[in-house]
């Protein structure tokens, strides 16, 4: 299992306390607001409000929030963010992808770059490790939605790339430009998606030792705890030990 993934299970396990959602629900509202302003405040016409709205969906957040988040894009007071990728690598010569939305470049510049220095990594120029990456779209969907034969007919079909399912999820992938079209597509199949966003998919992991694996974690979660910090992405896998020692 991916390194990422892994970390996302360990804090499920954690529970979702108060704080940590309401942090959620305003990186979830930052996000949507930055894609209606970006492009037409309606999701049907805007796959990157559509894919925001999901995402807010997904975690329960309220419909009043989620309108809210839109009608802030269209206001005077409008709040204007920047979308930063920072890239560095952690313990273990693991890579680490950071997207942020940002009214402060200088700010969250220091403070990722903190977080990287504490846990003995380092953030390095923009293009160092996303090379090791795919930039590509994916779509997913509850297990029980479709078997496994019925999921990869229907999105090779629609135009996808790649279908991988287990016992909870289908996760397909497509390329950046076919994303879209691909997710309506599936939707009118199989209802909407639970996810369908761009993301950075390693291309190969790193199987990192216990003691790295706990460092890189680390910085994933002080990243992830950050106002500014939409999405953290890194190629490493660690092992179940650990994930079973930190997830409690």
């Amino acid at each position: 299992m991916a390194g990422h993934s892994q970390f996302k299970n360990i804090m499920h396990k954690k529970g979702k306390q108060d704080a940590i959602r309401s942090k959620l629900f305003s990186k979830l509202a930052r996000e949507i607001t930055v894609a209606a302003k970006l492009g037409l405040p309606d999701p049907s016409m805007n796959a990157r409000l559509r894919a925001a709205v999901i995402a807010a969906r997904v975690e329960n957040m309220p419909k009043d929030n989620i309108e809210r988040a839109i009608k802030k894009a269209t206001g005077a007071d409008a709040e204007n963010y920047d979308e930063v990728r920072y890239e560095g690598y952690a313990s273990g010569g693991v890579a680490v992808i950071v997207e942020a939305l940002t009214d402060n470049r200088n700010r969250t510049a220091g403070e990722v770059r903190s977080y990287f220095t504490k846990v003995g990594g380092a953030l390095a120029e923009t293009g160092a490790v996303s090379f090791m990456f795919d930039h590509v779209g994916l779509i997913e969907f509850p297990a029980k939605v479709a078997s496994e034969e019925a999921m990869l007919e229907a999105a090779i079909e629609a135009g996808a790339d790649d279908v991988e399912s287990t016992a909870e999820t289908h996760q397909i992938t497509t390329s950046l430009e076919s994303l879209r079209e691909v997710a309506q597509t599936l939707e009118s199949k199989f209802g909407e998606p639970t996810k369908a966003s761009l993301i950075w998919k390693p291309q190969n992991t790193v199987a990192v030792d216990d003691e790295a694996g706990e460092k890189v974690l680390r910085l994933v979660g002080l990243l992830e705890d950050n106002d500014d910090v939409q999405n953290v992405y890194a190629n490493f896998e660690v092992s179940d030990a650990l994930v079973a020692k930190l997830g409690g």
